[in-house]
């Protein structure tokens, strides 16, 4: 291990991370007392900063309708948009490739760096990277990652994920960051606190050194504008402006549905994308390029558009609304489920409530056992709906998704679950007056059982009040006092 510590492990390619169902990973999560102090303590803090930031804006809604009307039709001109971007790049002195899953995207992404003779290259913190498994292919061919970003610098030194869309390290105190630096930083102080000025000065110094000499960086991006060219980076840090601008070679690795179509999208999209992430007016760097300037910049420059199931996820009517996500992580911050367990538990580079729509239509295995349980991953509030800037309807979607997946599971013939079986079974009561006036009349019946006591209440009870059914039904009380009446 050299003194910059470990990569990151981006796991297996595509945007799983593991073959655990999101029931046996929660239950663990939920048993881990310090994670879930973490997770309350910032999301609260996230959640209070953007209330009071949305609160100033009197056309909030407005602008929340027009975001969804500007994803809406980059999804449904997508084709169209990805060609024009292309040709602008390429006017403009770029190359662009094209990717259909995460094997074509690494080796695309390594043979731009080996073509440069470079053994180290510096990344902006970029979700599609970790989606198709970069930091280890890259890793593989003897090129060494360094991430910038401060939160996904103390995830790699960790050997860890990222936990959050916006907030990778939000699983991690100021405590456990300190003692990460002081294991893997050579110019952390022996005598080094866990003040959070103390600790970026730390990282400051170490990635300075970096930028400074490294010949390549990797980015994402947050838009692409068809209509110019131009890519779009949104950071608090500053790490993103540097890798942009002073490496000789800039890579960019986009997955197809950031394309937006024109330049004045962006007035829209950047009122809504900082005040829904992390609670700010404004982000305090904004970089944008065009291709390549002569004598400014990178002076190579490739853009990587990548599929990875998104024409897939765009051939589902429904399905297809997820791809309208600009990555602010608003619903994971408000997500009741999220808060307590954190991202690690979906097994997923897109934790919470959107990764739970977005993570089975990547893959393209809604019944897997894995994915399929994701779209459960919820209580279908609508928090996550209320807290959407461009109005995804996550709960239908989530509802939609699961739908899909008991489909994908009968085909698989695997064995229904006892909640399956359950909700059959209610369904198919419900359905009919006559079995439904016979089901009150036991509930009645019952209020003398133990319910408890029945092996397959007691399990679910163990969480859950029973209430005590009344002793005498509506149906049984209105034939009592309206015999007779007309």
């Amino acid at each position: 291990m050299s003194a910059g510590g470990p990569a990151g492990r981006s796991g297996a390619h595509g945007p799983l991370r593991g073959r655990e169902p999101f029931p046996d990973a929660a239950r663990r999560a939920l048993a881990d007392t310090q994670l879930r102090q973490n997770l309350a303590r910032a999301t609260r803090t996230i959640r209070a900063r953007r209330a009071e930031v949305v609160g100033e804006v009197p056309d909030w809604e407005a602008l929340r309708e027009a975001g969804r009307a500007i994803r809406a039709e980059a999804t449904q001109r997508l084709p169209e948009l990805l060609e024009t971007l292309e040709a602008q790049v390429v006017a403009r002195g770029g190359t662009v490739h094209w990717a259909r899953d995460a094997a074509e995207a690494t080796r695309v992404v390594v043979n731009c760096v080996q073509a440069t003779g470079a053994r180290e290259v510096l990344k902006v913190k970029s979700m599609t990277t970790q989606e198709i498994g970069l930091n280890t292919a890259l890793e593989r061919a003897g090129i060494r990652p360094v991430e910038t970003d401060l939160a996904e610098l103390i995830v790699q030194l960790a050997g860890d994920t990222p936990s959050h869309i916006v907030v990778p390290a939000i699983h991690r105190n100021r405590e456990e960051i300190r003692q990460l630096f002081r294991q893997h930083l050579p110019e952390a102080p022996a005598a080094l606190g866990d003040d959070p000025q103390e600790l970026a000065a730390v990282a400051r110094r170490h990635l300075r050194q970096k930028f400074l000499r490294a010949p390549v960086a990797i980015s994402g991006v947050n838009f692409a504008v068809a209509e110019t060219g131009t890519l779009v980076v949104v950071e608090s840090e500053g790490n993103g402006r540097m890798c942009l601008t002073l490496p000789s070679t800039l890579v960019t690795v986009m997955g197809i549905e950031k394309v937006i179509p024109r330049w004045r999208d962006l007035d829209v999209l950047l009122q809504l994308l900082p005040r829904s992430a992390t609670g700010e007016r404004m982000n305090p760097y904004t970089s944008m390029w065009t291709g390549v300037t002569p004598g400014d910049g990178p002076q190579t420059f490739h853009l990587v558009l990548v599929d990875g199931g998104r024409s897939r996820a765009l051939a589902d009517p429904i399905g297809r609304e997820a791809l309208r996500c600009i990555r602010c992580s608003a619903c994971l911050n408000v997500c009741p489920v999220f808060e307590r367990v954190g991202g690690h538990a979906y097994g997923s580079v897109y934790p919470g409530p959107i990764g739970a729509i977005l993570t089975p239509q990547l893959t393209g295995r809604p019944g897997d056992r894995v994915t399929g349980s994701l779209p459960f991953a919820s209580t279908l509030c609508g928090a996550c709906l209320d807290a959407c800037p461009v109005l995804i309807d996550i709960p239908q979607l989530l509802v939609h998704l699961r739908g899909v997946a008991r489909a994908g599971a009968r085909q698989g013939r695997r064995p229904p679950s006892p909640s399956t079986l359950a909700m059959g079974a209610a369904a198919w009561v419900m359905a009919d007056g006559s079995r439904l006036g016979w089901a009150g009349r036991a509930a009645r019946l019952g209020r003398r059982l133990p319910a408890a006591g029945l092996p397959p209440l007691a399990r679910w009870l163990r969480t859950r009040d029973l209430p005590t059914p009344p002793p005498e039904t509506f149906r049984a009380w209105w034939a009592r006092t309206r015999r007779g009446r007309s």
